[in-house]
């Protein structure tokens, strides 16, 4: 016999697929692709400078609101712009994303500056990153409340994320764009605290029923998952204070939004490359617990990290991950969790000489495919700040068309292993049939 029991054992390991000790990610082209089909484009290709380009028509009452765009007659009317393109450079996957922050539907800004902006971008998709090698590893409480706390925590992502800002302004409080091109800030407001259940004796910040607002310098953004970003609504958008089911229930109605999207739903992408995701995993849990310090998860077999959204802070993205998983939590909100528990796949690839300890969850599997379209950058430049807020009353509108646009209505990727998942079991045959052959 020329085949060792051990080798026979790896083989058979191979065979019926158990997960491999260290993590990957999946950040092929088409991966990549399938992510930027999900964004509503309004061009499908990179412009050297996106506020030049023929955009989307969004119409709404002019009437208590601040307008974005031209005011005539009492209606509001602005162009959304915005772009998502995939290349592949020396191997490496990227994706330039290209807005003007403005959104696909009506908005509740009362007062202050409502800015068109001029947003773009371009950093690795998906970087393959690994429990055994944290970006954030918090010891105390004391250092996570002033990592997490602090609104410009995510001004520089890592530099694994190859992450290039084509612009003049760098965006310091931004951590992502969202589908429907508004941006994604970071979580605190602008007194470095949870906009929306802050600790006690600081006050709340309002946000318009699409859980959105601007800041001073009129950039319009979330600090929290909206289901409008999938599924933009027509008419009127109240006040978060004028709609029962969100006033004081903010948390809440944000993952109430998520209703009819109980799968792994991508609402955005990060800075850093990775994706962000809704509240749910492939098999229809809710994200309650697996995350990290920055609300990071592993979430498969694969090694994928993404950030998901949840009830509790800093409810998207809090910091650029991974991260560790202390038993306590930030002093800046009132509603962040009191401890982090590993995901059962992060555990998995936790390596025996890592000095990364916690407890044990569970969570689930997903893996985007199917694809879209290419092409390369250019320049142009961008608008960046600070924070702080404000908003409430009413809007009206419909949403009306001038140029391409990719439709997202249906924001959903569940999964499966994949290519990289047919290739394993491809090899694991293959040794096995070599084994075979050998033997005999």
């Amino acid at each position: 016999m020329h085949c060792s029991t051990a080798l026979l054992i790896s083989c058979l390991f191979v065979f019926i697929g158990l997960p491999e000790v260290n993590s990957g990610a999946s950040n092929s082209l088409s991966d990549c692709q399938a992510v930027a089909s999900m964004f509503l484009t309004t061009i499908n290709y990179t412009a050297a400078n996106i506020t030049a380009t023929t955009g989307v028509n969004v119409t709404c009452s002019a009437t208590g609101v601040v307008c974005p765009g031209t005011t005539i007659n009492g209606v509001c009317v602005w162009q959304r712009k915005l772009s998502a393109v995939c290349r592949s450079v020396s191997g490496v996957t990227k994706i330039r994303i290209q807005t003007n922050g403005l959104p696909p539907r009506c908005a509740s800004v009362p007062m202050g500056t409502f800015s068109e902006l001029n947003v773009d971008f371009e950093v690795n998709f998906n970087p393959a990153v690994s429990i055994n090698s944290l970006n954030q590893n918090l010891t105390t409480r004391s250092a996570l409340s002033t990592l997490v706390c602090n609104l410009i925590n995510q001004a520089t992502p890592p530099s694994t994320s190859g992450y290039v800002q084509y612009g003049m302004t760098t965006l310091t409080t931004a951590a992502g764009v969202a589908l429907d091109g508004v941006m994604i800030f970071n979580v605190d407001s602008a007194d470095d605290i949870d906009p929306f259940y802050p600790p006690p004796g600081s006050n709340a910040e309002t946000v318009d029923a699409c859980l959105a607002h601007c800041q001073t310098a009129g950039i319009y953004h979330y600090h929290i998952a909206s289901s409008c970003v999938l599924n933009p609504p027509t008419g009127s958008i109240s006040s978060c204070a004028g709609t029962t089911a969100c006033n004081g229930l903010i948390a809440n109605y944000s993952i109430s939004g998520f209703a009819s999207y109980q799968t792994m739903t991508v609402l955005g992408v990060a800075r850093d490359g990775h994706v962000v995701y809704g509240p749910y995993l492939s098999a229809g849990t809710r994200v309650t617990s697996g995350f990290d310090v920055c609300n990071g998860m592993f979430y498969d077999s694969i090694g994928n990290y993404a950030y998901f959204a949840t009830s509790t802070y800093p409810y998207l993205t809090g910091c650029f991950g991974p991260g560790n998983y202390p038993s306590f939590g930030p002093n800046c909100s009132s509603n962040a969790v009191s401890s982090y528990t590993m995901s059962t796949y992060a555990t998995s690839f936790l390596s025996s000489n890592s000095s990364n300890s916690t407890t044990v969850s569970t969570s689930s599997t997903t893996i985007a495919v199917n694809a879209s379209t290419t092409t390369a950058p250019t320049a142009s430049t961008t608008i960046a700040s600070n924070a702080s807020t404000t908003t409430a009353p009413t809007a009206s509108t419909t949403i009306a068309s001038n140029v391409s646009t990719t439709s997202a209505s249906n924001n959903i990727r569940t999964s499966s292993a994949g290519p990289q998942a047919i290739r394993s079991s491809f090899v694991g045959v293959l040794l096995l049939f070599s084994i075979i052959v050998w033997i005999f």
